[in-house]
């Protein structure tokens, strides 16, 4: 189907679509902006390139042209691409702070103000 082809009540269902794609997009950014965490920024900016693979879905239907579910998928596999990578740094900073606290926790002796070992 065409755009010019396509009922009323398609229109209707891609506007109300389109209304919470848009609420979704503002929900989320307020997640990006607020954090706290590096995973919560993340997230938020996973779930605005789902978002945007919604929206391409969504022109693809209302232009009736499949070009955009192209740039939908391509937006979706560089999206999975991020997702990875970001889960790798994720677990080198977790390693480097466990391996931190390891160091840390080492029993040192505590010293007396002249420099002798306390008991």
């Amino acid at each position: 189907m065409t755009a010019e082809t396509t009922l009323p009540i398609f229109d209707t269902f891609n506007t109300i679509l389109v209304l919470f794609v848009i609420a979704a997009f503002a929900l989320t950014a307020v997640r990006l902006v607020k954090g706290p965490s590096y995973a919560d920024r993340f997230v938020s900016i996973d779930m605005l390139t789902g978002l945007g693979v919604a929206a391409c879905a969504l022109t693809a239907l209302a232009a009736g042209r499949s070009e955009f579910l192209d740039v939908a998928f391509a937006l979706a596999l560089i999206a999975f691409v991020a997702t990875a990578a970001f889960a790798a740094f994720l677990e080198r900073k977790v390693a480097a702070t466990n391996r931190r606290l390891a160091q840390d926790s080492i029993r040192r002796p505590r010293m007396t103000p002249k420099g002798e070992v306390a008991q």
